[in-house]
């Protein structure tokens, strides 16, 4: 008994801060992300939630070919500024603002310079999540590449056995 109070007290202190995902939901991201990638070109989408302090939640997901249709065309993610138009207007309408962005890579989850040089949304906190093997099986957390912007194009990495204390993407996710 006194190690189940323990373990849930340290996953309550845990969740202040990173991003909170239903795991029903990015169970789903990620068959959504496989299945626009088609497993030969990467995928991405926006998370559109809340932030509370250092911790983010996401509510919704817009996929990147949703916004732009010729998104995946070069097989990367190239998103025009026509999309970022419809993106805000869609975050408006739902009262949400962007948290995050994810998006899958052929190989590993490493952050590439591209990415590095050109977040997709170049604010502070703005979180960036990779998945890799174009998301063909939802990897473990800590496979993830999984960066937070902190300006000036510098970026916090949450990687790694770091993940697990970031990104909240479990059972518990859903209670707390």
């Amino acid at each position: 008994m006194t190690f189940s109070i323990r373990t849930i007290t340290r996953a309550l202190l845990r969740r202040s801060r990173g991003i909170r995902v239903d795991p029903a939901r990015w169970s789903a991201l990620l068959a959504g992300l496989d299945r626009r990638g088609e497993r030969c070109h990467e995928a991405g989408a926006f998370l559109l939630g809340t932030r509370e302090g250092d911790l983010r939640e996401v509510q919704d997901v817009i996929f990147y070919d949703d916004l732009d249709p010729e998104a995946y065309s070069s097989g990367v993610c190239i998103l025009h500024a026509p999309a970022f138009a419809a993106l805000w207007s869609m975050c408006r309408v739902r009262g949400l603002t962007v948290v995050g962005d994810v998006h899958t890579h052929p190989g590993g989850a490493f952050q590439s310079e591209a990415d590095r040089t050109n977040p997709m949304v170049a604010r502070e906190g703005h979180i960036a999540i990779i998945v890799p093997n174009y998301a063909i099986r939802r990897p473990p957390t800590e496979r993830l590449g999984i960066y937070e912007y902190r300006g000036n194009h510098e970026w916090a990495d949450h990687s790694g056995v770091r993940a697990h204390r970031f990104l909240h993407n479990d059972f518990w996710s859903t209670f707390l």
